[in-house]
């Protein structure tokens, strides 16, 4: 039987896949739409199969906020090409949504069908990736080229702050929050190596031991999220910051990244 191009455009919309597949499995079904649709989902399944092992290295980082909880979602893709196609960017949004109502591990079981057609869509290996939950007093995100995404949930302060900490983060990329959470081997290789380098100086004894206090101070302080200066006004330290906002303190925080 001959298909329309209405019946064409009704399967389209239906299921976004292109226009060339939607007229092949109208013309398999023999027009029947609701058999057209059960031969797009076989086919789907089938190219997901057919690329479920090429790399998927690219593609996108969502975050979805309610009263109680935020959700960080990444979703992977082979290019940047489809990590920035509707379709696929609309793809995580709604398997983002999935998480934040019904929970990540309802996501994590049941997401194979919706990846699959958004395969069959994009023409891509689609996996998902991680999946995280932040809950706190206060929260805040930032997202930098939705590839990088930070999350934070402060003591107190406001949601503004906890967006800027994030902003922090994403751009500063520290190692800890604060000193206390840097292992005493990270110090003690730390302190060997730039012992190593002074040696080769020459200097006095009592003076490589300032210069060496010094080097790993200048070190650490990179690293050490309430060391480093807020980027927004240099010259104040994070910690400096949390402080002058009514002593707030870092509850948690989640970096997820492509």
């Amino acid at each position: 039987m001959s298909i329309t191009i209405e019946q064409v455009k009704e399967l389209r919309d239906q299921t976004s896949v292109s226009i060339m597949q939607c007229k092949k499995a109208l013309e398999e079904a023999g027009g029947d739409m609701e058999k057209a649709l059960i031969i797009l989902k076989k086919k789907s399944g089938a190219a997901a199969a057919k690329k479920s092992d090429r790399d998927a290295k690219d593609g996108t980082v969502t975050v979805k906020e309610s009263a109680e909880k935020t959700i960080i979602l990444t979703l992977n893709c082979e290019t940047d090409f489809v990590a920035k196609n509707e379709d696929f960017q609309g793809l995580a949004d709604r398997l983002a949504e999935k998480a934040l109502t019904e929970g990540i591990e309802t996501v994590k079981s049941s997401s194979e069908e919706m990846i699959s057609e958004g395969i069959q869509k994009v023409g891509e290996n689609i996996q998902l990736g991680e999946i995280s939950e932040v809950t706190g007093t206060v929260v805040g995100s930032y997202k930098h080229n939705a590839k990088n995404v930070a999350v934070v949930a402060l003591s107190g302060g406001t949601p503004e702050l906890a967006k800027d900490i994030a902003m922090q983060i994403t751009a500063m990329r520290p190692a800890y929050i604060s000193e206390e959470e840097i292992p005493q081997e990270a110090k003690d290789k730390a302190r060997e190596l730039f012992a190593e380098e002074l040696a080769k100086e020459n200097k006095p004894a009592d003076m490589q031991e300032k210069i060496l206090d010094g080097k790993m101070a200048s070190y650490f302080k990179d690293q050490v999220l309430m060391s480093q200066s807020f980027i927004k006004d240099p010259s104040k330290s994070i910690s400096q910051l949390l402080k002058e906002a009514g002593d707030v303190t870092i509850e948690s925080y989640k970096v997820q990244t492509i």
